[in-house]
């Protein structure tokens, strides 16, 4: 049995009464969400966690942060700095997306350290295992790919990214309309050089129900991943991309009839204009599936930058109903994030989800806002810092102050205007 047909046989757990607790819900109202499918818990049957998570409708927006190796910079230290960094930020989930190193050992370490639920795209290391056994990403074997799932799943994995919207149709939209920018998916684009080199089916879309056993196996929460996700604001809201939409909102509900919780992967890079109308159709399409966004990234032009971007996307998107918001940092699209990277992205996401919440009626969200906005008015700095969003940041700028600005800053000085007298 699985948390979803427990849900849906009208069972509470745990697990429900946990995320209740968190979210200052009931446990009816939880497991009613997991029951349809709106809410899930992501929860491998081989993990325990100090902090549950719930995602999905009338939830707080999430935040996720990815880590991981490169063939190029392989440091299992700063990985792992990577993941404090991240949860002391305030990540609700982290994704290893390691391809550097040795990945299970890698994968072990974080599944062991990290507090929150661990997601994974399996089909990455399906890819270095087959190009280190000497052959092209286009040769990687359905087998191999079940095999890697399996054993994730086995290790205590939350949550996996699978691209099961890509099929042959799919590809075959993309191979007739082309794009600006082209498959920017990493796993998405495996998939699409598989098909278009052998003719074949993709493995994770012909053998579904396969899958689908492995997942309920261990209750790993699927992640039905965008692999024709748009890579610049050109191809946003394209054929490929809506119709692989379409396919995955045929997957979950096939899912859901197999007791397996589901979320579906969005964009991407989405001009202002075009989010709400992507919110809508991904929720209408998917059946009010979670949705969990990747930014969107509101224009190209601004590398370094692209955590404010990806913010200032996440805001609405979540406003309109994303539930789950993937970090950018400021190293996307330049390099490997580092440390300071991973702290930045969460603390951008969770602002953009925050502002979000309040828009969405979150219970406690415009709270905390007019606490904040208390205390400010009150001059009262170790009041705001329970209140803020980042509070060691609150700590280090004024603590940058000279003694005689205790009272104040050193912006207005002695004609604040939140003084009365």
């Amino acid at each position: 049995m699985t948390l979803m047909t427990d849900a849906q046989n009208g069972k509470n757990s745990d697990l429900i009464k946990s995320a209740a607790q968190a979210e200052n819900l009931s446990e009816d109202f939880i497991r009613q969400g997991v029951a349809a499918g709106t809410i899930v818990i992501p929860k491998n049957i081989n993990r325990k966690l100090s902090k549950i998570v719930a995602v999905g409708a009338g939830l707080k927006t999430k935040v996720n942060a990815n880590i991981g190796s490169s063939p190029d910079h392989i440091d299992l230290g700063e990985e792992l700095e990577k993941l404090d960094a991240a949860i002391k930020a305030g990540a609700d989930a982290v994704m290893d997306l390691s391809t550097g190193g040795n990945l299970f050992e890698i994968r072990r370490e974080i599944l062991a350290r990290c507090p929150v639920q661990v997601g994974t795209v399996p089909i990455y290391e399906a890819a270095c295992k087959t190009v280190a056994a000497g052959k092209k990403i286009f040769q990687i074997d359905g087998e191999l790919l079940f095999d890697v799932i399996e054993e994730q799943a086995r290790q205590g994995v939350d949550f996996i990214t699978v691209h099961c919207g890509i099929n042959k149709a799919t590809v075959d939209i993309l191979n007739r309309q082309g794009r600006l920018a082209g498959v920017v998916s990493r796993g998405g684009s495996f998939l699409v050089k598989c098909i278009n080199a052998t003719g074949k089916e993709n493995p994770l879309y012909e053998q579904y129900d396969r899958l689908l056993k492995i997942a309920a196996k261990y209750d790993v929460t699927l992640s039905l991943g965008d692999g024709f996700r748009p890579g610049s604001t050109f191809d946003a809201s394209d054929a490929v991309q809506l119709s692989e939409l379409a396919v995955l909102g045929e997957l979950v509900l096939k899912a859901r009839k197999a007791g397996v919780q589901t979320m579906i992967e969005g964009p991407g890079h989405v001009p202002l204009n075009q989010i709400e109308a992507n919110v809508r159709l991904a929720k209408r399409l998917g059946y009010n599936a979670p949705l969990y966004f990747l930014g969107p990234l509101v224009t190209d032009i601004a590398p370094g930058y692209d955590h404010i971007t990806s913010a200032i996307g996440g805001a609405l998107a979540a406003s309109y109903g994303v539930d789950f918001i993937c970090y950018v940092t400021p190293a996307e699209h330049i390099r490997l994030p580092d440390v300071s990277d991973v702290r930045e992205g969460v603390i951008a996401a969770r602002i953009a989800g925050h502002a979000a919440d309040i828009v969405k009626g979150v219970k406690g969200a415009k709270e905390q806002d007019d606490e904040m906005s208390k205390w400010r008015k009150a001059r009262n700095w170790e009041k705001q810092k329970e209140f803020c969003i980042d509070p060691e940041k609150l700590a280090s700028e004024r603590a940058k102050l000279p003694p005689q600005q205790e009272d104040v800053c050193t912006m207005c000085g002695q004609f604040c205007a939140m003084r009365d007298e």
